[in-house]
């Protein structure tokens, strides 16, 4: 029996689920526009393992979503997350963000597009089957009418995430499906952590990093 704890902080979305042989058995998250991980993570943490009646002790990995996203959502998330393998001395699973995400569309055929939003007309995206075999690696791209024309000659397009709001003034074509309002969740972590969890494949505690893409960027605060 796997017990996972799966920890979702890249977007807005403060999310925490913990899983069973990769099915989500509890799922807690704060799916609104601001970001509460600081506050709301630790709290979702310990609140769902005591509904389920469960101890730490008990928990077999903590898996964490590695990326891209927010800067300071990953690090409250990774910083959990090792906190947590330190302590019990358990493994540690990184789940892609984007992977996770484009598990959300449930479609027969076509091209899953998960997109989070970046800065200005930029998004961190990469392209999905149906099946969710990866078909184009994780990009930072700046978007423009002809972005991804080559998948939607011939196939539907489903976009989703943070990063469809920009990109559906952009794109005018039959085959683009625009799923709006929808965010990583822990809950699609389940089945991607277990996976990984059977086959061994973790992360080095001590050393791993999430997944940023691209380099921090402080901005100095204006002078008075």
């Amino acid at each position: 029996m796997a017990l996972i704890l799966n920890i979702e902080t890249t977007t807005t979305n403060c999310s925490v689920s913990l899983s069973k042989e990769g099915e989500t058995l509890l799922l807690k998250e704060d799916y609104s526009n601001n970001y509460s991980h600081a506050e709301r993570l630790h709290v979702f943490i310990e609140s769902l393992l005591k509904e389920a009646k469960i101890n730490k002790s008990e928990l077999d990995a903590i898996a964490v979503s590695k990326g891209p996203g927010s800067y300071t959502g990953l690090r409250i998330g990774v910083s959990a997350a090792k906190g947590l393998c330190f302590a019990l001395d358990i493994p540690l699973i990184s789940v892609s963000t984007l992977e996770a995400l484009a598990y959300q569309v449930k479609a027969k055929s076509g091209i899953i597009v998960p997109m989070l939003d970046a800065r200005r007309m930029e998004v961190y995206s990469a392209v999905f089957s149906a099946s969710y075999k990866m078909l184009r690696s994780i990009e930072a791209q700046i978007l423009d009418e002809s972005s991804f024309s080559e998948y939607l000659k011939s196939e539907t397009v489903y976009f989703i995430g943070n990063g469809v709001e920009k990109t559906k003034t952009l794109i005018n074509n039959d085959k683009a499906v625009f799923i709006e309002g929808k965010l990583p969740s822990a809950n699609e972590m389940s089945i991607l952590a277990y996976i990984k969890y059977k086959k061994s494949d973790t992360e080095d505690v001590a050393y791993f990093e999430p997944y940023y893409l691209k380099d921090f960027v402080a901005l100095k605060p204006k002078s008075k």
